[in-house]
């Protein structure tokens, strides 16, 4: 007996809510389920939250009031954060507590000069400027210089190691002997001898980075060409005839992308520090501009007599540096989510 099917003996099922897709199984892009585990590590997240509020204080936050970054006013030095609206809660109300031979006691400048109209949200200093203006400003520069010298490091350093990885034999040798070389110099020795050639400032500090910073991307640049250039998309390419810049550019570097924005990320708070460092050590940023590294420096001489000064600076110096660090674990878990099971 044959069985035979008549046209009514199946019925398509119509979509509805109840029929669904287990996520588990489903088609993804590459990027989606790196976007999917990014934003599934919340401690990433909330880095990349905080990274974002401070890029925008740092180019809003001078424009919140009408001081200037390097306007003095002798007459108003040392008064105590004072914010709007918060003093009536009974804090940030410009009251500081001053410690004498006799004992401690509670001042308050703006009272006692009559400046009650008067409001610095994160105090003023020594020469009577605007540290919630200058903190973000300084904010500003200090991501501006990281930000320029990792950009120019990773452009250098990936070449550098594509390179010398590709070619291997005796061009590789001799590229990685004077890598050691530049590696081994002290960075401080290179960035007092660019001192005494070219006078400080943005640039100078950018090239000082720029000279050493390229290494550790070189490296991850070669390790990882090594590890690709015997693959068979490769050998097809050069089977077909393509140039050796096409297959170092064109087929090697978008393979090893993620490696790439994942050691950028971890140069950048590197970069910032080392930034804040010189300028702490005065062989950063010249007066009147301001960095972070020299806003501590200022303030870290009257951190005795008032402590306020000096903590703006140190927060968002430490809170970039953590954020960063967090953002760039984070990516490269969502990344390469092998390194996570390792």
């Amino acid at each position: 007996m044959t069985n035979t099917f008549q046209e009514n003996d199946f019925e398509l099922r119509p979509a509805t809510d109840d029929i669904s897709v287990d996520s588990n199984f489903s088609s993804l892009g590459y990027w989606s389920e790196v976007r999917k585990r990014f934003f599934a590590n919340k401690g990433a997240v909330v880095a990349s939250i905080c990274i974002i509020a401070i890029v925008l204080l740092a180019f809003l936050g001078p424009k919140m009031n009408h001081y200037t970054y390097s306007e003095q006013n002798l007459a108003q030095k040392n008064y105590a954060p004072r914010i709007p609206g918060l003093e009536k809660l009974g804090i940030f109300k410009g009251d500081e507590t001053m410690k004498t031979t006799t004992g401690s006691r509670t001042v308050n400048l703006y009272q006692q000069k009559g400046d009650t109209d008067v409001y610095y949200w994160f105090g003023s200093d020594t020469l009577g400027r605007d540290i919630w203006t200058r903190t973000w400003m300084g904010t500003r520069v200090s991501l501006y210089i990281s930000i320029i010298a990792v950009l120019i490091d990773m452009i250098i350093g990936l070449s550098y190691g594509l390179i010398s990885g590709y070619f291997g034999g005796m061009t590789d040798s001799l590229m990685q002997r004077c890598a050691e070389i530049v590696n081994g110099i002290p960075r401080l020795v290179i960035v007092t001898l660019l001192m005494l050639v070219l006078k400080p400032g943005i640039v100078t500090i950018i090239f000082a980075l720029m000279i050493t910073e390229w290494i550790g991307m070189s490296r991850i640049a070669r390790a990882e060409m090594l590890n690709l250039k015997e693959r068979e998309f490769v050998l097809a390419s050069r089977t077909l005839g393509a140039s050796n810049f096409a297959i170092i550019f064109h087929e090697i570097l978008p393979n090893i992308i993620g490696q790439v924005i994942t050691q950028t990320m971890f140069s950048i708070p590197t970069a910032i520090f080392t930034e804040a460092f010189l300028s702490f050590v005065g062989l950063g940023i010249p007066v009147p501009q301001c960095s972070l590294g020299s806003l501590i420096s200022d303030a870290f001489n009257s951190f005795t007599t008032h402590p306020y000064q000096i903590v703006p600076s140190i927060v968002v110096l430490a809170i970039l540096m953590l954020s960063f660090n967090i953002l760039a674990d984070g990516l490269r878990e969502a990344l390469d989510p092998k390194l996570k099971e390792a």
